[in-house]
């Protein structure tokens, strides 16, 4: 059975066969990297939670930073809310985001 939340330009979930593909999350414009990481990761749990699944779930993340230089920021925050569960395979590179202030995209697959 397949599951949208939608809007005309996109979906923010979308299940398939028993997977679960999430949209880019992202922080608010007036916090720093670690706060918009934070913001980004609490924001994915909701939706999991909400499709009946959770972080432990989730198999594939990909993170896009506006620099490169908040790689240790945005992992200090990644690595705490992981702790005690298997992480899942993740690519992490640079780029330039929807707005010039923020500065962390995450994006998830997960199993239902």
């Amino acid at each position: 059975m397949q599951k949208f939340h939608s809007n005309q330009r996109m979906s923010q979930i979308v299940t398939h066969n028993h997977t679960i593909y999430l949209s880019g999350q992202v922080g608010a414009i007036d916090e720093d990297v670690s706060e918009q990481t934070l913001t980004c990761l609490k924001k994915i749990q909701a939706l999991l939670e909400e499709m009946g699944s959770d972080k432990s779930k989730i198999l594939s993340a990909t993170v896009w930073l506006k620099s490169m230089t908040d790689f240790k920021a945005m992992n200090a925050v990644w690595d705490k809310w992981f702790d005690g569960t298997l992480p899942p395979a993740r690519a992490c590179g640079e780029s330039v985001l929807a707005h010039p202030d923020l500065l962390v995209e995450i994006t998830v697959i997960a199993a239902e």
